[in-house]
Order: structure tokens, then C-alpha cells, then sequence
């Protein structure tokens, strides 16, 4: 059942809003005049940094985790699972993966969630139009009450159904629907500790448009609306006297794609994979960034892949074993290579900065050259937008390098409420 608390002058709630995709630097007045005017009366925090790959549905983890994926043990968009028969490349989108990968591994996310930390202590309720899998990253277990056009749940996996569940469109018309449902929720619904609603615009939308084209731009812009709306349910809620730490930020931004390069097939071309589909060198591409496992009898070929790797106009930094490590990775997995794609800060046809190469990747094989895309360690796809506001936060800019990690200890800062060890920290005072 869903936690209900007393209405309180003193309570302490959260209210968290994911503004999918939207790029640090597009804070502004003439692009999202709600965003901008809420960064103007909060504590903003410009030095933002996501994880890598920047992508959505490991960030999602990060998030509800505060932890580096090698904590929480979600290492990309798509990554290589043993299901039987060696090492498979798989989505982490899809509505079956949570599934697959604990029928695979034993379990889902390695680290609480934020759902699961409050499940006794006011609950958590999501409103999410994201991907399935960035979805299920907020709540693996079934610890909160979560809505999405997948399936929705109440804590123990309780079905949703009827009217209750959104039967909306994965685009901005299904973004309007939730943010409504969601804002319904905090005006009339039962209270809990978190709200969390995660809008999938301008991301969705940005991979098949240019960037600063004037279909991006009223992307954008309908993106900041919803932001308008969530900002004015929240200051209904302070109006009445509730206690409420109101965050709004994104999950990594976007830049534009140069080329796709088919690294499978070049991997295969230089005799360092068997074929296109075997299991001894797997890659995970999340667009901008990719990931290589290797099952046992390939591991001595990490090395000569690396350097391959670092040989090559298209592919930028290359992370490899113990190297792992300072990119937020575990070292002792048969994922032993990350690496992020070429960059340049030139700007594009419409004059936004940043261009990078693409990964092949077979679960997005359209050609993506000249839309947006992520994943990799650009300067754009790794600032996403964090504003704060609340009890504890000053108005005004902040110097902090905050992480997307440090959301969830910052809400349990306001809550007061003790968590697990993690990599993020509270934002309280910064």
C-alpha cells in the first residue's frame, strides 16, 4: 500500500524532476525561460557532472543509487550478459531486461535505491515517461509506487491498472500527460516522502533532430513548460506551509553526431573478434561511449584492443583494466574496456558547440549523423542542468562540482533520514 503521511507545516518532503537530455548550457532565458528564472531564485549548480557512459539508463541508476556504476553494477545503455551461451550484447531498454538480467546475475542493482531507503519512511512515488529500463532503474524491486506505460506498480510489485495506470505515447504529448498526473498527485494524492517524475523530452526528440533547429528549440521549450507546471504545484505546496526540497535536473546533455563508425565489424576486420555475433569480444554501445567484455579466452587480447583503439582518428580517451577504475568502473569484471568517441568543440550548422562520432550500435541502427546524440565524455554530453531549492540551499551560483550521485544523499539530507554508504554527497550548504 502507499505510505500516507499527516499534512504538516514542519514536514519534510522531496520533490525531483529529470528534464531528459537537456544540455547544462541551454539554461537560459530565451530557451527555458522557467527553468532559467528558477535557476535566477535557487542555488544553481553550472559545474554539473554526470557519469559515463553519459547515458540515460546508467544515470538513472546513479541516481537513485548516489553511486558510480561500479557500485550499483549497471555499466551502460547496452551491455554483455552470460544467458547460457557466452557472452550477449543486450538493451537495457526494453521492458523484460530488469528480468533477464536477474534471471542472468542473481539479482538487479547492487546498491539500494532511494525506493528501497524510504520504503518505511514515507515512501516513494514515480511518474516516469522514460525508457522502460531507465524506469525500472528508480525502483528494480518493487520498494515504491511507480508509473510508467510499461506497467505501473504499487510497492510488491501490485499491479496498477484502469484508469490509474498512463497509457501515454513515449513523446511530449505523453510528457504532458504525466506531468499533469504527476502534479495532480502533489496537489491531491497521498503524501509521500519523494516525488520523482522524469520527462523523456527534449532527449527523445533530440536524437533525430539538429541541434538548434527550430524543431529542437520548441522541443525544448515544451520540455520547459512541463518544468513550469511541476514548479508551480511545488510552490502550491510550500504556500500551505510544507517543508519541501525541490530539485530539477537532468540526467546528461547532448551533442551532435559527426559519423557512425561499425566498430564490431572493425574489430572483426582486424582479427580481434570472431564474427559480428560471437561471444568472446562483445561491445556495448551507448552511443558516444562504448563498452568491450571479453569472455576468459579473450582476455589476453585486452591490451592489443586498447592500443588499437588509441591508434584511431575516430575514438577518444580508452579506459582498459585497472584504468577502469577513475572512469567509475569496477576492474574485475568481463567488461575491461571503456572508451569514449573522438570530440571537437566545433559547432554545428545551427551554431551549437560539440561534435563527436557514434558507435555502431545494433539496437539503434538508423544513421544518426547530424541529430543529437551522448554517451561519451564530451563537455556538453557530461554537464547536465542541476538547480536546487529548499531548506539549506543560499540563492545564487554555485562553484561546486556536483555529481547526478549526489541527488539522492541530498534528499535524504532533507529528510533526515540516514542511507547506505555512497559515492555521492549532500548538496546542503554548497
Amino acid at each position: 500500500m502507499i505510505h500516507i503521511w499527516q499534512r504538516s507545516k514542519q514536514m519534510a518532503r522531496a520533490v525531483v524532476l529529470i528534464v531528459d537530455g537537456l544540455r547544462g548550457d541551454m539554461v537560459r532565458p530565451e530557451l527555458t525561460p522557467n527553468l532559467a528564472a528558477l535557476a535566477a531564485a535557487s542555488r544553481h549548480y553550472p559545474n554539473h557532472r554526470g557519469v559515463f557512459p553519459s547515458a540515460t539508463r546508467i544515470t538513472s541508476a546513479s541516481i537513485s543509487t548516489g553511486c558510480l556504476p561500479g557500485a550499483h553494477g549497471l555499466q551502460g545503455n547496452a551491455i554483455a550478459i552470460d544467458e547460457g551461451q557466452g557472452l550477449q550484447a543486450v538493451s537495457v531498454g526494453p521492458p523484460e531486461f530488469r528480468e533477464r538480467w536477474r534471471a542472468a546475475t542473481g539479482r538487479t542493482l547492487h546498491r539500494p535505491t532511494l525506493t528501497q531507503v524510504l520504503k518505511d519512511k514515507g515512501g516513494a512515488v514515480i511518474h516516469t515517461n522514460s525508457s522502460a529500463g531507465a524506469a525500472h532503474m528508480q525502483d528494480p524491486d518493487g520498494h515504491g509506487t511507480l508509473f510508467h506505460r510499461s506497467g505501473s506498480w504499487r510497492p510488491g510489485f501490485e499491479p496498477v491498472t484502469g484508469d490509474e495506470h498512463p497509457a501515454v505515447a513515449y513523446d511530449a504529448g505523453g510528457d504532458a500527460e504525466v506531468t499533469r498526473r504527476f502534479c495532480d498527485w502533489l496537489r491531491d494524492g497521498p503524501v509521500s516522502a519523494l516525488n520523482l517524475l522524469w520527462i523523456c523530452e527534449p532527449d527523445h526528440s533530440q536524437h533525430v533532430q539538429e541541434l538548434g533547429s527550430a524543431d529542437h528549440l520548441a522541443n525544448i521549450a515544451g520540455a520547459d513548460s512541463r518544468a513550469g507546471e511541476v514548479m508551480a504545484a511545488v510552490q502550491g505546496l510550500r504556500d500551505r506551509g510544507e517543508d519541501v526540497l525541490f530539485i530539477a535536473g537532468s540526467d546528461h546533455g547532448h551533442e551532435t553526431a559527426r559519423s557512425v563508425v561499425p566498430v564490431t565489424e572493425m574489430l572483426v576486420e582486424q582479427g580481434f573478434k570472431e564474427s559480428p555475433v560471437s561471444s568472446d569480444v562483445v561491445l556495448g554501445s551507448s552511443g558516444m561511449g562504448a563498452l568491450l567484455y571479453f569472455a576468459p579466452e579473450a582476455l589476453s587480447r585486452v591490451d592489443d584492443i586498447a592500443g588499437w583503439l588509441r591508434a584511431q582518428a575516430w575514438c577518444g580517451d580508452v579506459f582498459a583494466g585497472e584504468e577502469l577504475a577513475a572512469a567509475g568502473h569496477r576492474v574485475d569484471t568481463p567488461m575491461q574496456i571503456a572508451f569514449s568517441m573522438a570530440k571537437s568543440g566545433e559547432a554545428n550548422r545551427f551554431g551549437v558547440p560539440g561534435l563527436g562520432d557514434v558507435c555502431g550500435d545494433p539496437f539503434s541502427p538508423k544513421d544518426s549523423t547530424g541529430f543529437g546524440q551522448h554517451g561519451g565524455l564530451g563537455p556538453y554530453e557530461t554537464n547536465p542542468m542541476l538547480i536546487v531549492s529548499g531548506r539549506g540551499f543560499a540563492t545564487g551560483v554555485s562553484d561546486h562540482q556536483s555529481s547526478v550521485t549526489d541527488i539522492t544523499p541530498t534528499v535524504l539530507r532533507h529528510l533526515d533520514v540516514d542511507g547506505p554508504a555512497m559515492d555521492g554527497s549532500p548538496l546542503q550548504g554548497l
